[in-house]
């Protein structure tokens, strides 16, 4: 076993980590004061080859491993917690389209939205169907050389400021999970309707509803086979998952650092606070468990480059890593005293944003359903 970074990888990470410190994490504030959206940060993010990490070099992409874009979204987390979302989905649109779309759908679109300048969103959440993403309702019924879209779409990451959407529609509704179908739809389409939503934390992802009314899109907007969205996703899924776990992370990983340096700073009786073990025993319990998590990311991404199954692992990775790392970042929040609780420090800031990863993309007890069915199998579960 090797866990060195090869020489480019350790580059790539200085260079993030530069990045995070000097351009995301002094704007990190202001985007939840004012709610706007980050538009010259996803511009900056795309002129540092971070929202081409999974596209194709023809595409103007980098074509990384996944375990580079791991170490990519980990070291951006620490400035800045929701920029990252950007490039987690356009790790996730371009696994799909790189994959599974024809080459006409990545010459129009991969190249804007490694640069930055188009957001492709993922659609796949359902008002009545989170967990149960096979239970879609959302509709795409075959007119010739189109589809014809009915249905809501909701939790959108990036909703308001997305120019299209990885749609994920039911084409045989009889069919269960094997009537699932993906499509590239713009959002600019006649019958595409968006709403926003007023959430606790991450209020500069712009999440929301979109819906879809009789939407008409053409049959080359599919991305693979009829009926073949669902096992696409789920497979993408296995990707995102560990680097899910990797950004909650790196957010608690910049707390942790941030406190140590307060408890340096700051004296009590005369002493650095950090002389008290009441006070430096705590971070050392979550610094073991932050390093305990990572490698296991790591692992996953490292099966994912090998071609090897790395289902179970992805499903640890989302069941553990948010309650950790919000775990970690309520801790140093309560360690910086009523300065904490201030918006004076981005701690309080931070545990409102990363709460929302112990809810998305599949919750902590969908994850344990996956792994119980590794350990015990699907028919015993």
């Amino acid at each position: 076993m090797d866990f060195r970074f090869s020489e480019e990888q350790e580059l790539i990470a200085d260079s993030v980590r530069g990045f995070a410190r000097d351009v995301l994490l002094p704007r990190y504030a202001h985007w939840d004061r004012t709610g706007e959206f980050p538009c010259d940060q996803f511009l900056k993010m795309g002129e540092m080859g971070l929202l081409g990490l999974r596209v194709p070099e023809e595409c103007g992409g980098q074509a990384t491993e996944a375990v580079t874009a791991g170490i990519a979204i980990e070291a951006a987390a620490a400035g800045d917690f929701n920029c990252c979302y950007g490039i987690l989905i356009a790790c996730f649109a371009g696994e799909m389209l790189s994959k599974h779309g024809s080459r006409v759908l990545m010459q129009a679109w991969l190249p804007d939205m490694a640069a930055g300048r188009k957001i492709i969103c993922t659609c796949l959440t359902e008002p009545q169907s989170g967990s149960d993403a096979a239970g879609l309702r959302t509709r795409a019924v075959r007119d010739g050389d189109h589809y014809v879209i009915s249905g809501e779409k909701a939790s959108v990451t990036l909703a308001m400021a997305g120019d299209a959407g990885i749609v994920f529609a039911k084409t045989d509704p009889h069919a269960g999970a094997r009537g699932v179908t993906a499509f590239l739809v713009p959002f600019d389409l006649p019958g595409v309707s968006r709403t926003s939503y007023s959430d606790l934390g991450s209020r500069g992802i712009s999440r929301g509803s979109v819906f879809f009314e009789d939407v008409r899109i053409s049959a080359s907007h599919r991305i693979g086979e009829e009926g073949g969205g669902f096992g696409k996703v789920m497979a993408t899924f296995d990707y995102t998952r560990a680097l899910i776990g990797l950004m909650c992370l790196g957010a608690a990983q910049a707390s942790m650092t941030e406190t140590i340096e307060y408890l340096k700073a700051r004296q009590s009786f005369g002493q650095p606070l950090s002389r008290y073990q009441g006070v430096s025993f705590p971070l050392a319990d979550w610094a073991a468990k932050l390093e305990m998590a990572r490698w296991l990311c790591f692992r996953t991404l490292w099966l994912r480059d090998q071609e090897m199954p790395h289902t179970a692992e992805a499903a640890m990775c989302k069941m553990q890593c948010p309650d950790i790392a919000v775990g970690a970042i309520h801790e140093c929040l309560l360690l910086h005293g009523h300065y904490g609780y201030t918006k004076d420090y981005p701690q309080e800031q931070r545990l409102r944003d990363v709460i929302g990863q112990q809810i998305a993309d599949g919750t902590a007890q969908i994850q344990k359903l996956i792994v119980a069915r590794h350990l015990f199998g699907r028919e015993f579960v």
